[in-house]
């Protein structure tokens, strides 16, 4: 993929910045961030972060410390920061255009988590390995002590609502009327669900917030987290429904039964770990509705999305048996 010049001259400065004899440079993606794989002279593999608009210095910073946590205190291998030369994990760059300063850029530089993701369907020992991994995340966050300054975003009502209202805004290049029509009546159900949920030291703290299987790579076989870009507070079980999203029945109990070897779940959790899947699909089509290259997908999703909001309105449990797709003209 071409880089854009601004684009590569902040590569290049925090590469000076940070004192690095790198030999290649590999663009990741783009998504909140613009991320770089950093090789250097002496093997070491590094995650160069070009931070987009939507998180602040101090969202950034606490990232790091909630990463930093994770690693030195809990003993998971995460992301973790690493200072420039001058000793800050947060570097500020400006790019250049026609002579003219533009917007400043905030880097971080990250050490690489080394690990593949799945090439297809995982074996059921893999899946308890990552139901495990993340209950023992969810553990670590009851230990965490932030610093005065740490501050994260909060994943449940008030984001929910945002998510919605921008797919309201785009709806009608996803599904038809008769269709959004039950898209609004489980956007009504969530929300009611939401805030009744009472947040206790048990069931909210820190999340992921993103814990797809992109999000997730295994190294000898051993799941391991990475980008942890959203994460924030929320209620645990949120973690688990984006984790259950893309899998089968089968596999979904599998997971469950690793994340519950380490924490019980509370006896009710299986119709609101269904609030939660719902609204992280709807979450999902919000984030990408505005794109019109995934259009085709969203729309060919569609019968199965359909068929889950009729499930979850009518008030079945859904997450462990199969469900048909449905057409709703």
């Amino acid at each position: 993929m071409k880089i854009e010049a601004a684009t590569r001259n902040i590569v290049l400065q925090a590469l000076k910045a940070y004192e690095l004899d790198w030999t290649k440079i590999e663009y990741i993606k783009e998504s909140d961030s613009i991320t770089f794989k950093i090789e250097t002279e002496n093997k070491q593999k590094l995650l160069l972060r070009i931070h987009g608009e939507r998180c602040s210095r101090e969202e950034i910073l606490s990232e790091l410390e909630w990463l930093r946590h994770l690693s030195q205190t809990a003993g998971l291998i995460v992301p973790e920061g690493l200072p420039d030369s001058s000793g800050s994990y947060i570097l500020e760059t400006r790019s250049e255009a026609g002579g003219e300063a533009q917007q400043l850029n905030y880097v971080t530089l990250m050490r690489w988590v080394e690990g593949e993701h799945s090439a297809g369907n995982l074996p059921d020992e893999q899946l308890y390995a990552v139901g495990v991994m993340l209950a023992g995340m969810h553990e670590a966050g009851e230990q965490f002590v932030p610093s005065a300054e740490f501050t994260r975003p909060a994943w449940g009502a008030d984001s929910f609502r945002k998510e919605w209202d921008k797919l309201e805004k785009y709806h009608t290049a996803m599904v038809s009327q008769a269709s959004w029509a039950l898209y609004q009546a489980a956007a009504i159900r969530i929300l009611g669900e939401l805030d009744a949920m009472t947040p206790d030291p048990g069931s909210y703290g820190l999340i992921h917030g993103d814990l797809h299987g992109g999000n997730v790579v295994f190294a000898e076989g051993k799941p391991r987290a990475i980008d942890f870009g959203l994460c924030g507070y929320g209620f645990y079980l949120h973690d688990l429904a984006a984790a259950l999203l893309e899998l089968s029945t089968e596999q979904r109990r599998s997971l469950i039964r690793g994340y519950s070897s380490v924490r019980a779940l509370e006896p009710d959790y299986e119709r609101k770990l269904e609030c939660f899947f719902v609204k992280i699909m709807i979450g999902n089509y919000s984030h990408h509705i505005s794109n019109p290259d995934e259009l085709p997908s969203l729309r060919e999703e569609q019968p199965y999305a359909l068929a889950y909001l009729r499930e979850y309105l009518a008030d079945s449990r859904f997450l462990f048996k199969r469900i048909e797709p449905v057409i709703i003209e």
